[in-house]
């Protein structure tokens, strides 16, 4: 049997976290980049903004912080997400981890971000 507090809503998350990971200018910026695949043929679709999610952060209703996200064509990340980021890197010979610091260091608005998010 269930006790009352199962039926409790739970408490939300807090906002502060979102502000100090979320870089909307730093996504849109990423989808206007090719797909980090695009060597490797296969692209199809929309560009997309591909949160790394073993770069740490990442927890229930939580994404990882922007800054750890690879431009992905709509076919390359829907292939990350049914495989999984160890047989997606496997099979492509990538490492998105070091990909996306390389990103988040050529964004021109980094430095701005970074001295007002701290």
């Amino acid at each position: 049997m269930l006790t009352a507090s199962a039926f409790r809503p739970r408490k939300k998350n807090s906002h502060k976290a979102d502000f100090q990971l979320r870089a909307p200018s730093f996504l849109q910026w990423l989808r206007g980049r090719n797909c980090m695949l695009s060597d490797k043929g296969g692209c199809d679709g929309r560009i997309e903004a591909a949160h790394v999610d073993y770069a740490g952060g990442k927890g229930m209703a939580l994404k990882v912080a922007d800054r750890f996200c690879v431009p992905m064509c709509s076919a390359h990340h829907a292939a990350q997400h049914s495989w999984g980021w160890q047989t997606f890197e496997a099979n492509f010979k990538i490492n998105a981890l070091e990909a996306s610091k390389a990103y988040w260091q050529a964004w021109p608005g980094r430095r701005a971000w970074e001295s007002f998010h701290g």
